[in-house]
């Protein structure tokens, strides 16, 4: 994964870049940029909160600093993943499905790096839709559940799900409340999103 072990180790030699921007010129074809890489810029562009992981120990330690920051113990959590509550136990939180929750800690299906969105299905929101959950979300994933495109996540959930296809797929990538909305947002559903990524590849 690229770009995460450059954010890691930031003072990696620039000469190898200097070089690299020399021998190239306006008329060589674009550069097609690793998926880690594309979703990183696109969700950060949608003003999406990224925290980067290597173990389970990081990702509750950044959990733990996302709760203080937002002064988030002792709240309703809205979670319909019952190992991801046990998960995440031992923070002072209840956990529920009913609304009027404080935040939404979920998994998702995939993380599209062509437009820095998570898509997200029954398997996570059961029939809900966007606007019906909490503002505020926490997603946990992995760096192997980075795709490409919609459509190939699309495909990894139908070939998962042989049996039962999940219903109500959706993505959400609009994270900023205080950006304007152009022409294609109108419609969606903006959420203050934190996203835990784990380091599994």
């Amino acid at each position: 994964m690229g770009l995460f072990k450059r954010l890691l180790n930031p003072n990696k030699n620039k000469s190898d870049e200097k070089a690299k921007k020399s021998d190239t010129s306006k008329y060589y074809p674009e550069e097609k940029l690793p998926i880690d890489e594309k979703f990183t810029y696109n969700f950060n562009k949608n003003g999406g909160k990224f925290l980067y992981c290597e173990s389970i120990n990081e990702v509750l330690e950044a959990f733990d600093n996302i709760l203080i920051e937002n002064d988030w113990y002792e709240r309703d959590v809205f979670c319909v993943d019952k190992n991801l509550s046990s998960r995440f136990d031992g923070f002072n939180l209840n956990f529920t499905t009913k609304g009027g929750s404080t935040f939404f800690l979920t998994t998702c299906e995939s993380l599209v790096g062509k437009n820095g969105s998570i898509l997200l299905s029954s398997n996570q929101i059961k029939e809900k839709k966007l606007n019906e959950l909490p503002f505020n979300f926490v997603v946990f994933a992995t760096t192997s559940q980075l795709v490409d495109t919609i459509s190939e996540g699309l495909r990894i959930i139908k070939n998962r799900n042989t049996k039962q296809i999940p219903t109500n797929i959706t993505t959400i990538q609009d994270f900023e409340t205080d950006k304007e909305k152009d022409f294609m947002s109108y419609g969606s559903s903006t959420k203050n999103l934190y996203l835990l990524l784990l380091e599994d590849l």
